[in-house]
């Protein structure tokens, strides 16, 4: 880059998105390098890298491709045009990719063989390995496989998106002279990693190198010059012309098929490929030499997250940190009675997703429940979420499910839940037209002594049990008046004609939020003008609004202390003298994924707090259906201000952003003690649960006559 360059960028105030992204996947990379963790942790960062990568072409490298074939050359708010972001997106993810294959080869396979998991190339096969190999070939792969003939001046096959592939050069017929193209598709329905017979230890074989060695076989009587395995990627950054759409569920399914024959917008290929194989494909999909990735190693580095789990081999693992029980919810006490006593506030996976899921489940059952409404963004593949609503549903409860159909790489298992909720008796709505619902809430109407009473569950995660174990989120659930009539007028703006109207607590996108945000700042900023004391603390994923990264530094200008937790993409260039000197960026990277949204404004004293399911980027506050949350229990507001006072004061595994751009790790020191938060809460959490266990009554057995009355 050259110094005018360079210059141009530091005067920026702000950052480019993508580059701040790729950031973000280096400080997850780092934790694949970190020698101090046991190998298959590091496996498992060292795929979330790739996974990550994925989408990042996928998606935002698919849409700027988009964006320079129509000839737009408007710069981003820090100064890039398309084409400049993709040269230099270029050259920091072909850095990435040797830093991830350096990781794995040299850093994490040497432990992990000497742990006793090997995989092993053809050549290293014991007899009976390479025997078990040929007949796993000869019997289950060799009837499967189908290899496609590929002519130079013919079209090219359509080949699926992140698919496994092998490039065959042939020898040319002896009338014709040259030479022969095919390739052959690695299965996806066959295992990728295939176990080998080992004595001691777990050995494998990947698929496509058992494939390799007995290519001839599906050229019988034709020489095979080279075979070299490849994977492409394809532009997934489309969307529906909701404008121009009947039916959002068929619109839908029409996306999916069009992601299937879209552009091509990386192209990897095994290093060891020949440069003929590489000019080959490149000129069959398209590909500029930019976007060619030359693989040191086993292609879809993403596939190796199902080795961390690898069962038998806890030495090569972290230690296990189990979701503690919740003293405020016993397990044998109804949530409705436990959310009657106040509300309660969770902190997952170190405090058990399991209310969230009970409340659900008593609900389908209670006879005394009238209605369940909730919003379905993601959620698992076998959900008891579902199981529950379809429940209610068959037993004749008025349940209504809004699941959104337009959740990325969620589609089509969405599609089939709304169908399958649909068929239980549910009333199910496809998303708001023009927006994607990205809120996180459930309200159950119960009938009760009293009257009707209303009970939310407001998330900063989607409603799937199983991320609750890997992303750091935050419920929150309550009986109180004001949030329940808030769910229900929510609601029925989302599923009728109803017109937005002012909540009595909570703010949604994308009418709320954003001004709601600005008054906030603004209200600190103008107490700091005037003497007082103001500061704002904030933990989210991103930060890519410029008009709220602009009041923030308007605040910092005031001289408002400004605290930013921000996990990934942060274009706000922090600590920029008569600009944002008052801000202050760090980015914690640890086991679970932070995915929680806090923020709190000092008020004079009188702390204001919220949670909120939408990230600061335009995407959330303009064009989605996002939820912002005051909490105002004591007890509630208490504990979720030191969440966001601890995750602010990590010096362990935190990142600091500098002005330049460029993240250091952060170092404890003498006014900030050795902290790694994550550790933190889960140690809180366990001497919760121990303390309220000891706490417990004696547990009485049942004697043998009362367990058969009972029975």
């Amino acid at each position: 880059m050259s110094a005018d360059k360079k210059a141009k960028e530091a005067a920026m105030p702000f950052l480019n998105r993508e580059l701040s992204w790729i950031h973000f996947n280096f400080r997850v990379l780092e934790q694949a390098e970190d020698t101090a963790l046991p190998p298959l942790e590091r496996l498992k960062f060292a795929a979330i890298t790739a996974s990550n990568a994925d989408e990042f072409f996928m998606v935002r490298v698919g849409g700027l491709k988009m964006l320079q074939r129509q000839g737009e050359e408007q710069p981003d708010p820090a100064g890039l045009t398309p084409s400049e972001q993709l040269a230099a997106i270029a050259e920091r993810m072909h850095e990435l990719v040797e830093r991830q294959y350096a990781c794995l080869l040299k850093a994490i396979e040497p432990p992990l063989r000497k742990g006793g998991i090997r995989r092993l190339g053809m050549d290293e096969l014991s007899a009976a390995q390479l025997s078990h190999a040929e007949a796993m070939f000869a019997d289950v792969i060799f009837p499967v496989v189908t290899p496609m003939a590929v002519a130079p001046d013919a079209e090219f096959p359509l080949l699926a998106g992140l698919g496994l592939h092998l490039y065959v050069r042939l020898e040319g017929a002896p009338e014709s002279g040259g030479e022969r193209h095919a390739v052959v598709a690695v299965p996806k329905g066959l295992a990728r990693f295939l176990t080998l017979p080992d004595e001691a230890g777990f050995s494998y074989v990947l698929l496509e190198e058992i494939m390799r060695a007995h290519v001839g076989r599906l050229f019988p009587g034709v020489k095979v010059l080279e075979c070299a395995a490849f994977r492409l990627t394809r532009n997934a950054d489309m969307g529906v012309r909701e404008d121009q759409a009947g039916d959002l569920l068929d619109l839908m399914r029409e996306v999916l098929v069009e992601r299937k024959e879209s552009d091509c917008v990386r192209l990897e290929i095994e290093k060891g490929a020949s440069p003929a194989a590489r000019r080959f494909l490149q000129a069959a999909l398209k590909v500029a030499a930019a976007d060619v990735y030359a693989v040191p190693g086993p292609l879809d580095l993403a596939a190796f997250f199902r080795l961390a789990n690898l069962a038998g081999y806890d030495a090569l693992k972290i230690e296990p940190w189990p979701p503690q029980p919740v003293p405020e919810a016993p397990a044998a006490e109804s949530m409705f009675a436990v959310l009657q006593r106040g509300d309660l506030l969770l902190l997952h996976p170190y405090e058990s997703y399991d209310p969230v899921l009970r409340l659900l489940q008593e609900a389908a059952d209670d006879p005394n429940v009238l209605a369940i409404k909730q919003v379905l963004y993601r959620v698992s593949e076998n959900s008891p979420v579902v199981a529950a609503l379809m429940r209610a549903a068959e037993r004749g409860k008025h349940v209504t499910a809004l699941v959104e159909l337009k959740a990325r790489f969620d589609e089509a298992r969405n599609i089939d839940w709304a169908d399958a909720l649909a068929r239980a008796g549910a009333q199910v709505i496809y998303g708001v037209k023009g927006y994607k619902t990205h809120a996180k809430v459930c309200v159950i109407v119960r009938r009760e002594p009293e009257g009707v009473a209303r009970y939310v569950h407001f998330g900063t995660g989607n409603y799937n049990e199983k991320t609750a174990r890997l992303y750091s989120d935050v419920s929150y659930l309550t009986r109180a008046e004001d949030y329940g009539a808030d769910a229900s007028v929510f609601f029925n703006v989302l599923t009728g004609y109803s017109q937005p109207t002012k909540y009595r607590k909570i703010e949604a996108a994308p009418l709320g939020i954003r001004p709601r945000l600005l008054e906030l700042i603004e209200a600190e900023a103008e107490r700091r003008r005037q003497g007082e004391d103001a500061a704002i603390d904030a933990k989210i994923n991103s930060l890519a609004d410029p008009e709220l990264a602009e009041a923030l530094c308007r605040a910092s200008q005031a001289g408002v202390k400004i605290r930013l937790n921000v996990r990934g993409i942060c274009c706000l260039r922090p600590g920029v003298k008569g600009v944002s000197e008052n801000v202050r960026v760090v980015s914690v990277v640890d086991r679970y994924l932070e995915h929680a949204r806090i923020f709190r404004f000092h008020n004079g004293g009188d702390p204001q707090l919220f949670m909120s399911s939408a990230d600061w980027m335009p995407r959330n506050l303009d064009r989605r259906i996002e939820l912002m949350v005051p909490v105002e229990d004591r007890a509630a507001a208490e504990k979720l201000g030191q969440i966001l006072a601890t995750c602010l004061a990590d010096t362990r595994q935190a990142w600091r952003l500098l002005p330049n751009g460029a993240y250091e790790r952060r170092q404890p020191d003498a006014r900030h003690p050795p902290l790694r938060s994550q550790e933190e809460f889960q140690r809180r959490a366990a001497e919760r649960a121990e303390a309220a266990l000891r706490q417990a009554p004696a547990f009485e057995p049942q004697r043998p006559a009362e367990q058969k009355k009972q029975g």
